[in-house]
């Protein structure tokens, strides 16, 4: 079974929904709640990201985040705002599980190589966000004009392990994820991948399970968990019973 891990999108301190890259809706005021009520429905993992750290290019809400570090017990994976090693080791100082890296993977690969140096494959991850099959970056306001295979294969060569696939067509949509595109960058690439976008209840979940073969271990859910569109408790369960420790594997 797919590890899930629910999201924490963080924009004006406010624990937000995006939509395709733009705000679409507040579910709360207090992200560090957020984290401790995912907590409590047992999650295992938590997925961050500092929404406006995206887009200015440095932590933003460091406050929140660190204050999330030390209230819940479980790994947090943090995106948004990495241009440089600096920032990396500021949040894995802090105590961050993870950190995904995508616009200095295509603006400074040789930075994100290393990072990979520094902190190694299972603290560092690459992320590739996309629109019509072309990476965007700068918290998703700009293309890079890089096909999302051909980025898939530059991190490969970097080192990294991990793929952090995002479809921002369907991003906070209910859409469903696409398949299509998340089989072929994962048939070319080879690597671990985790998907974000468009996920809407199970019957996503056991579509996106078929492609673990081929190296999908786990998916970023945010709108179908905060609207209930399925029972959290029993969706954890069924990934404690793959053994996941608390995230997914390099």
């Amino acid at each position: 079974m797919l590890l899930i891990i629910p999201a924490i999108d963080i924009a004006g301190g406010k624990c937000v929904q995006m939509v395709r890259g733009t705000e679409g809706y507040v579910y709360s005021d207090h992200p560090v709640e957020m984290a401790k009520l995912w907590r409590k429905e047992n999650a295992k993992s938590l997925h961050v990201t500092d929404v406006d750290g995206a887009r200015e290019g440095r932590l933003v809400n460091f406050e929140t985040i660190e204050l999330m570090v030390k209230t819940v017990d479980i790994p947090i994976e943090l995106g948004g705002g990495f241009r440089s090693l600096d920032e990396v080791k500021k949040a894995l100082d802090l105590g961050i599980y993870r950190v995904v890296l995508e616009t200095m993977l295509i603006e400074n690969p040789e930075e994100a190589r290393r990072a990979l140096e520094t902190w190694g494959p299972s603290k560092i991850v690459a992320g590739i966000s996309v629109l019509d099959g072309i990476v965007r970056m700068r918290g998703w306001t700009r293309s890079s004009g890089i096909p999302a295979v051909s980025l898939a294969l530059n991190a490969k060569e970097l080192g990294f392990k991990r793929i952090l696939y995002t479809e921002i067509a369907a991003d906070g949509t209910l859409a469903g994820p696409n398949i299509p595109a998340i089989r072929q960058i994962a048939e070319a690439s080879r690597l671990r991948i985790t998907v974000s976008g468009g996920v809407s209840g199970l019957d996503d979940l056991l579509r996106l399970q078929e492609l673990e073969p081929l190296g999908l271990d786990s998916a970023i859910i945010g709108r179908a968990l905060y609207e209930n569109r399925f029972s959290c408790q029993n969706i954890w369960r069924l990934c404690e019973a793959g053994e996941f420790p608390y995230t997914a594997r390099v």
